[in-house]
């Protein structure tokens, strides 16, 4: 009986969620979501990899009926996002190989909306990627590749994503200007903040290289960077070799950081850390998606919102510190079956 209500509250509390979300989706809206997914992994062993701990009969008891249910909780918070419509765009980390998608495509109510999938192999050595699938109906895709980045202490690491395409309006036969996307998910804090902080400055400066060469050819150019940066927005990595403004309000920079409004909020960001919420999933624009054109002849593609995803079913009481805390599959060794240990962020743009 106890597991009966659960169940119910919770559906109730997605449903509830759902219709928040779909009574703010417009017409000319287009959604780019990304979710760190928390070691997306199928259960069997890559000789390539070092994939032991999520393999069946592994140490955490990885198993296939676990697998799909991770799946299952990933489709849930997608088609929320989007509110009966999911997102144009989703962008993910910590996924293992393009096999795990194309399972959550295939068997789970994602199926139905004919996502396609973006997925290139990174030499990190846990195996973990990031990825995109999108909408063929609502987005076109030019090309796309993978960025490496060189750490000088030969650690392996993910690669950054880069995608170039257009967005689709049926309805209109309206085409957006073209967009640069870069989805990343730079080296971790593993081993402490300072000790690691040379990795992602490296990762900011190899993605800051990209952006330069962007720019150059066309000072307006639409980029969008998205990910877990592993770094807070006001952090050296992020703020200074990046090169990110965190007011909207401020002239002449060429990125802004959509996220900053976040910080030093009470029980809010994107993961917690013992009693520390981090804010380190980032959407970051250029500035020609938040400036208004004088061309008002022809659609223009500009930012409308960009939010962190705190529906009911992803988090739980703190029991352990104050506040609440994100449902994750795992605490600590013990399966909980919940979703990750991160928050998904939305990023919402419109067609003018």
């Amino acid at each position: 009986m106890e597991i009966s209500f659960i169940l119910l509250l919770v559906s109730f509390q997605s449903y509830a969620a759902l219709n928040e979300v779909k009574d703010s989706v417009a017409k000319n809206d287009y959604r780019i979501m990304f979710y760190n997914v928390e070691n997306l992994f199928d259960p069997f062993h890559d000789t390539l990899k070092n994939d032991y701990e999520f393999v069946a009969g592994g140490a955490r008891g990885w198993n296939w009926n676990k697998f799909i249910k991770k799946i299952q909780n990933i489709s849930k918070v997608v088609i929320t996002a989007g509110g009966w419509q999911p997102p144009e765009i989703v962008a993910f980390s910590e996924v293992e190989n393009r096999f795990v998608i194309a399972q959550m495509l295939k068997r789970t109510p994602l199926e139905r909306f004919n996502y396609r999938i973006i997925h290139e192999e990174s030499p990190d050595e846990r195996g973990i990627d990031v990825a995109m699938i999108y909408r063929p109906d609502k987005f076109r895709e030019f090309e796309h590749h993978t960025i490496n980045i060189n750490l000088p202490d030969s650690i392996k690491t993910r690669c950054i994503l880069y995608v170039k395409g257009q967005f689709i309006n049926e309805e209109t036969g309206f085409y957006s200007d073209t967009i640069h996307l870069f989805i990343n998910h730079w080296p971790s804090r593993t081993g402490g903040p300072a000790q690691t902080m040379h990795r992602r400055e490296k990762a900011a400066l190899t993605l800051r290289h990209q952006i330069d060469s962007l720019i150059s050819l066309n000072p307006d150019s639409h980029i969008i960077l998205t990910g877990d940066f592993n770094d807070e927005p006001i952090d050296e990595s992020v703020q200074i070799h990046l090169g990110t403004e965190k007011d909207t309000s401020v002239f002449g920079a060429d990125l802004y950081n959509l996220m900053t409004k976040y910080l030093n909020l009470y029980d809010t960001g994107t993961n917690k850390f013992r009693n520390q919420w981090g804010l380190i999933d980032m959407f970051i624009v250029s500035e020609s998606l938040i400036r208004d054109s004088s061309d008002t002849n022809y659609p223009m593609l500009r930012v409308k919102s960009a939010e962190i995803l705190r529906f009911p079913f992803l988090i739980q009481t703190d029991e352990k510190y104050s506040g609440t805390v994100p449902y994750r599959t795992y605490h600590g060794m013990q399966y909980q079956g919940g979703f990750s240990d991160h928050l998904p962020i939305l990023l919402t743009l419109s067609l003018y």
